[in-house]
């Protein structure tokens, strides 16, 4: 018979340790907190359903105007907060030196004057970004980076950057007045804490530079691709209304500034909804400006 042994596996070697055992998880990060302050009621509804859409973004609180914004950035402590520029009592500009304070701001406007542009900065604006010229996904995207201390400028905003840049340094650092008087809102110690205005010097501005069309975005060149309104198929005169429209314009409004009647308005109107596929002011402001949910990559 052949001779039969019994093998016997070697001993087991048991498994290397772990070398992360015993490090703390990290703890799932809390949402990004924002303020938006804009005297829109439509396009503060419009951006607050944007940016609550996204699950690590919260909208804490709304603001009509730069009081308000401060109330409100006080109160909650924000990471972030959205400016307008153009709000009655305290405006955007004046309340801005506050407000950076607090909580990193980018303005979010639909005014593109240079002067105003640069004094946002000087002011303390982390970014600047002008209506129609950007996509719902790029304002997400400036959003969370503004918070990470990265700029970002719509054109027209880069274009004013740069003019700033520019500039001989023997110019006179404030530039010319504000249009309509911005920025010259007294601000009381019930409105605001005191304090010295935070200015950006044009050394400061420079640091900036190159962050204009170089963030994680997609923007090139400081080239945003704005909303793509073409497919709307809307006429000269109801793109016209439409803008109108967005920066909350009543019908009687409409009517003066275009001097057509009320009834003709309404006409245009109906035409408008129809082609936007919206039932409301706010959901056809939201389509136009492109803030409406889903409307990163142009709207429909």
């Amino acid at each position: 018979m052949p001779d039969r042994t019994t093998s016997h596996p070697g001993p087991q070697q048991s498994p290397p340790p772990n070398p992360f055992e015993g490090f703390p998880r990290p703890a799932p990060s809390a949402p990004l907190r924002v303020v938006v302050a804009d005297d829109n009621p439509v396009v503060r509804a419009g951006l607050t359903a944007l940016l609550s859409g996204r699950a690590d973004i919260t909208v804490v609180a709304e603001a009509a105007d730069g009081r308000e914004a401060w109330e409100a950035a006080q109160q909650h402590r924000p990471d972030v907060v959205l400016l307008d520029v153009r709000m009655p009592g305290v405006d955007g500009i004046s309340a801005l030196p506050y407000l950076v304070r607090i909580a990193p701001v980018v303005m979010l406007t639909y005014s593109r004057e240079s002067e105003i542009v640069q004094e946002a900065l000087r002011r303390g604006a982390g970014g600047y970004l002008v209506h129609g010229e950007f996509t719902a996904d790029q304002l997400v995207t400036a959003v969370r980076d503004i918070k990470e201390g990265r700029a970002h400028f719509t054109p027209t905003a880069a274009g004013a950057l740069l003019a700033q840049l520019r500039q001989d340094d023997r110019s006179p650092a404030g530039g010319g007045p504000l249009p309509e008087g911005l920025g010259g809102a007294t601000a009381h110690t019930s409105d605001f804490a005191t304090g010295a205005v935070q200015a950006i010097s044009a050394e400061n501005l420079s640091q900036l530079q190159p962050n204009v069309g170089e963030s994680s975005s997609g923007w090139t060149g400081g080239r945003p691709a704005a909303v793509d309104r073409s497919r709307f198929q809307l006429s000269t005169r109801e793109a016209e209304i439409m803008d109108l429209i967005a920066s909350g314009m009543t019908n009687q409004q409409i009517a003066a500034t275009c001097f057509i009647s009320e009834k003709t308005v309404k006409n245009h109107i109906n035409r408008i909804f129809a082609k936007l596929h919206s039932t409301s002011r706010a959901e056809a402001a939201a389509k136009w400006l492109g803030t409406a949910p889903g409307s990163g990559r142009g709207v429909g």
